[in-house]
C-alpha cells in the first residue's frame, strides 16, 4: 500500500500541470453547484419572506358589489359580511378549524387612523379582530408581550397588539411599550404585545390589532365584518372548503353563482402552489446548470485519464512483463482518478459552503434587508451526495481507459512511441 501511494504521489508530481487542471475542473464544478443551490435557496427565502405570515391553508373572504342581476335584484348592490355569516359558517360547514375576522377603524387599505403616545404621533391601520385571529396568522412572531386572547374579547378589554414599525415610531429605542397606554382616536388602549409580520415586505407590521368586542363597543359598526379568515381542519381540502363557503355566502346574500365580484375569496393554498411550482422550476434550472458544470469536470477527468494511459503505455508494458496483474494496473489508475476527484471536490464543497456562510453572516451583521434575497444556504447532506456522485462518476470515467490499459500486451506496449 505504501509503495502504491508513493508511486501515485510521484506520478502526480511529475505531471503537476495536468493534475492541477484536472483538479480545478472538478473543484469548479462542485463549487459552482453549491453556490447555485445556495443562491437559489436565498432567493426562495427572500421571496417567501415578502409574503404575509398567513398559514398556507388560510382562506380570506371579502365582499364587494354585485356585477350580475339575480332573482330580480339589480347589479351594483353592496354586500356586507356580518358576524351572523361567521356563525352560519361554523354551524353549517364542517371542517372549519379556525374562523376569525378583521374590521378597520378607518379605511381598509389606508393608514389613516391617528395614534399617539405622549408627544409622538402617526397614522396607522387599526383593526378589530375576532377570536382565533392569531391562530389563523400563526406564523406571526411576537418578540415582546403576548397575543390577544379570548379573555380580552370576553371582557371587552381595551388592549392592543402593535407592530414593530408602530413601536419604532411611537416609542424610544430603550423604552418597552408593554403596559404603556397609547391613544387611538382619543381613546386609551394598553399595549400587551408587539408583533412582526413580514407581509408586504414588512409593511404589515404597521398595523394595530384590538379585540373585536372592544372595537364594536367603542367605534361602533355593530356586527359588520370586513374580512373573514378561515383555516380548515387537518386533512380537509381547502379548495373544497372554499367552494362550500362561497356557495353558502352567495345564498345568504342572494348573489348569482356566476358573480365573481360580490363574494371574493383568496386561498393561500393556491398562492403556495404557484410559489412552489415557480421555485421547482428555478431549482430544476439551477440543478441543470450545476450538473452541466460537473459533467464538464467529469469529461475533463476522463480525457486526462486517457492521456495518462497513453503517456504510461511503456511503463504499463514493463510492469506487465515483470508480472503485474491487470487488476493492480486498473487499481493504480483508478486510485489516481478517485484521489484527485475527491480532494478537489471536497475542497470545492467546503469553500462553496464557507462563502455562503460569509455572505449570510455579512447580511445579518450589516443589517442589510433585501426583499428578494435572504439567508443563502445549502443542504449539506445534498451537497455531500453530489460530491459522492461526482467521485463515483469520476471513477467510472477513469475506469474505461484503465481497463484498456490493462488489456495492452507487453510486447505492443514496449513498441509504442
Amino acid at each position: 500500500m505504501m509503495d502504491g501511494l508513493q508511486e501515485l504521489l510521484f506520478t502526480l508530481k511529475q505531471n503537476k500541470l495536468r493534475t492541477g487542471l484536472t483538479a480545478f475542473g472538478v473543484f469548479w464544478g462542485i463549487f459552482m453547484l453549491v453556490l447555485l443551490l445556495g443562491s437559489g435557496r436565498g432567493l426562495q427565502n427572500g421571496m417567501a419572506g415578502s409574503f404575509s405570515n398567513d398559514m398556507s391553508d388560510t382562506i380570506w373572504i371579502s365582499a364587494g358589489r354585485t356585477s350580475v342581476p339575480y332573482q330580480g335584484l339589480p347589479t351594483n348592490r353592496h354586500i356586507q359580511l356580518t358576524e351572523s355569516d361567521m356563525q352560519a359558517i361554523r354551524e353549517q360547514i364542517p371542517g372549519v378549524r379556525f374562523l376569525s375576522s378583521e374590521t378597520p377603524v378607518g379605511s381598509f387599505r389606508q393608514s389613516d387612523t391617528l395614534v399617539s403616545y405622549q408627544r409622538r404621533s402617526a397614522n396607522f391601520s387599526v383593526y378589530g379582530v375576532a377570536d382565533e385571529y392569531f391562530d389563523i396568522k400563526a406564523n406571526v412572531d411576537f418578540p415582546g408581550g403576548r397575543k390577544l386572547n379570548p379573555l380580552d374579547a370576553e371582557d371587552r378589554r381595551k388592549v392592543v397588539a402593535i407592530g414593530t414599525l408602530v413601536e419604532q415610531a411611537l416609542f424610544a429605542p430603550w423604552e418597552s411599550p408593554i403596559g404603556k397606554a397609547i391613544n387611538i382616536n382619543g381613546m386609551q388602549f394598553t399595549v400587551v404585545g408587539v408583533f412582526y409580520d413580514s407581509g408586504r415586505e414588512g409593511r404589515m407590521s404597521e398595523r394595530i390589532y384590538l379585540p373585536q368586542s372592544a372595537y364594536a363597543a367603542i367605534f361602533g359598526g355593530g356586527e359588520r365584518v370586513s374580512v373573514m379568515g378561515v383555516r380548515p381542519e387537518p386533512g380537509v381540502d381547502s379548495f373544497e372548503l372554499e367552494r362550500r363557503i362561497n356557495e353558502l355566502l352567495q345564498r345568504r346574500h342572494q348573489v348569482s353563482p356566476e358573480d365573481r365580484r360580490a363574494i371574493r375569496t383568496h386561498n393561500m393554498a393556491r398562492q403556495a402552489a404557484h410559489f412552489n411550482a415557480l421555485f421547482a422550476g428555478i431549482n430544476g434550472f439551477l440543478w441543470f446548470v450545476g450538473l452541466g458544470t460537473l459533467a464538464a469536470g467529469i469529461v475533463g477527468v476522463s480525457n486526462i485519464m486517457i492521456i495518462t494511459v497513453k503517456e504510461r503505455t511503456k511503463e504499463i508494458g514493463v510492469r506487465k512483463a515483470l508480472g503485474a496483474r491487470p487488476a493492480s494496473i486498473v487499481r493504480s489508475l483508478m486510485v489516481e482518478s478517485i484521489l484527485v476527484t475527491s480532494i478537489a471536490g471536497y475542497t470545492g464543497l467546503v469553500l462553496g459552503v464557507a462563502l455562503l456562510e460569509v455572505v449570510s453572516y455579512s447580511l445579518e451583521a450589516l443589517d442589510i434587508q433585501l426583499s428578494f434575497f435572504q439567508q443563502p444556504e445549502v443542504d449539506f447532506a445534498l451537497a455531500l451526495t453530489a460530491l459522492a456522485l461526482l467521485v463515483g462518476v469520476g471513477a467510472l470515467a477513469g475506469l474505461v481507459p484503465a481497463v484498456q490499459a490493462a488489456r495492452i500486451m507487453p510486447v505492443e506496449a514496449m513498441r509504442a512511441d
